[in-house]
């Protein structure tokens, strides 16, 4: 694609946004960037050195639809009255991904689903590193995709993808997509309609061809039910936990089997990550690196080797045989679903936050099983209370981290666990979840 000359918006001012302005100005566009917010101080050196004319605070509106294209952060709805009109007037709206394929040589591999993306993302990249291609990580971990099309010379690239980038992807096409898993997220942008969420995801499939690979996960019926009505080109491989799959992998007998190319296997036992939803996250990597044909020692080195991401059942500390464990990044239900399926002692949950419509009764029966005491963390917690009172006799309400942490530790017993999986967003009490899972381990580490 020939941008030289032409008039480019970018809106938002985030990483992916700078991104997407250093590799508009290489390709020799005009470019004008555009935030509602305020720009961080370390965002206006860089742009500055790039010399290109930018807002802060507002949005001008007029400027903006004069553009030939709009690269959109993924923080901003599409229902934003001046992203339709500007749609309307025939100029093409789309996310930094997108704009990073136009011009990107390598091959990728992009992750999507509700839960898991960043954990098998992450565990892609290192397998890949480890048997020495030459790969980045980009999309949301990592450097800007863009940035790196336009500054970098790789020959793969591992991609996390959100519903919300694939919303603004038309002609990108992956080389390996993986959809791990479809449960309701993010509702509020998508009118309350599961099937817009669905299609959203599935967004990852498309331009699919017969030298691409889908890999997906079988159990989910949400996926298996969609792909029924769905035309693929690409090959397509499964993965299991529940059932033998003869192009793909599956778990049975505390076994990973992957049937790519011929065999592998691999105890649970010798995996670095444990409980059944990383076994998915396990397979789904494993079938990846097998599809590219990396050597059977690497992939059992990586899959035994791999550290995960900060924040996601992340080990703390022992605290007088107290286990400490920090899943501040489960911001769904489903996420807190799987951290406490994965819990082996009697547990104390730390839960609460901002309620995205949660459903707390999918959470009943491994909460009756797991759960010993709940601690909400959260101004309004009147939600968590009701749906758990009478099940779990110790309810109690923290104010902080800190607060938080000391009623876990007073609560809990040598070798039992403190867990902290809001299933919430953050932003009453702190900035992010990273702010959250930090002043919980400060606490922690402060015992």
């Amino acid at each position: 694609m020939n941008i030289q000359g032409k008039h480019i918006v970018v809106l938002g001012a985030g990483e992916s946004g700078l991104g997407a302005c250093i590799l508009a100005k290489q390709k020799g566009a005009y470019v004008f960037l555009s935030d509602k917010g305020s720009i961080a101080p370390e965002q206006l050196v860089k742009i500055d050195e790039l010399g290109i004319e930018w807002e802060q605070g507002s949005h001008d509106i007029p400027r903006i639809l004069e553009a030939d294209l709009i690269i959109k952060s993924p923080g901003i709805p599409d229902t934003v009255p001046f992203i339709i009109e500007a749609r309307g007037k025939g100029i093409p709206v789309i996310s930094e991904i997108e704009f990073g394929g136009y011009f990107n040589k390598a091959k990728t591999i992009c992750i999507t689903g509700s839960n898991g993306k960043t954990t098998t993302t992450m565990l892609t990249y290192h397998i890949l590193k480890k048997a020495g291609l030459n790969v980045g990580l980009a999309g949301n971990v990592g450097r800007s995709f863009a940035a790196q099309v336009a500054t970098e010379n790789f020959d793969w690239y591992v991609i996390e993808l959100s519903s919300f980038q694939l919303d603004g992807m038309y002609e990108f096409k992956a080389d390996v997509a993986i959809l791990l898993n479809i449960t309701p997220d993010h509702l509020d942008r998508y009118d309350y309609q599961m099937a817009n969420y669905v299609n959203s995801k599935f967004r990852i499939a498309n331009n699919l061809d017969k030298n691409s690979w889908f890999i997906y996960n079988a159990d989910d019926p949400i996926i298996t039910e969609h792909l029924e009505h769905l035309e693929m080109a690409a090959q397509k491989a499964a993965f299991s936990l529940s059932k033998p799959v003869e192009v793909g992998g599956y778990l049975e007998n505390e076994q990973l089997t992957i049937n790519i190319k011929d065999q592998f296997t691999m105890s649970i036992h010798d995996l670095a990550l444990k409980g059944k939803h990383n076994a998915a996250n396990s397979l789904a990597s494993g079938i990846t690196a097998r599809i590219l044909e990396i050597r059977k020692e690497v992939l059992r080195d990586s899959l035994s080797d791999f550290v995960n991401v900060e924040h996601r059942l992340e080990f703390v500390a022992k605290v007088n045989g107290i286990e400490f464990i920090n899943d501040s990044k489960a911001t769904n239900v489903n996420s807190t679903w799987f951290a406490l399926e994965s819990m082996e002692k009697p547990t104390v949950w730390i839960v609460g936050g901002v309620d995205k419509g949660n459903d707390y009764s999918e959470l009943m029966e491994l909460v009756k099983e797991k759960v010993k005491a709940i601690v909400c963390l959260g101004k309004d917690n009147g939600k968590i209370i009701e749906a758990f009172k009478g099940v779990i006799p110790e309810i109690y309400e923290a104010g902080s981290a800190n607060e938080a942490v000391a009623y876990g530790y007073r609560l809990a017993k040598k070798d039992e666990t403190v867990l902290l999986s809001p299933a919430c967003a953050s932003f009453d009490l702190f900035e992010n979840y990273e702010e959250r899972g930090n002043e919980f381990k400060k606490a922690v580490r402060a015992l």
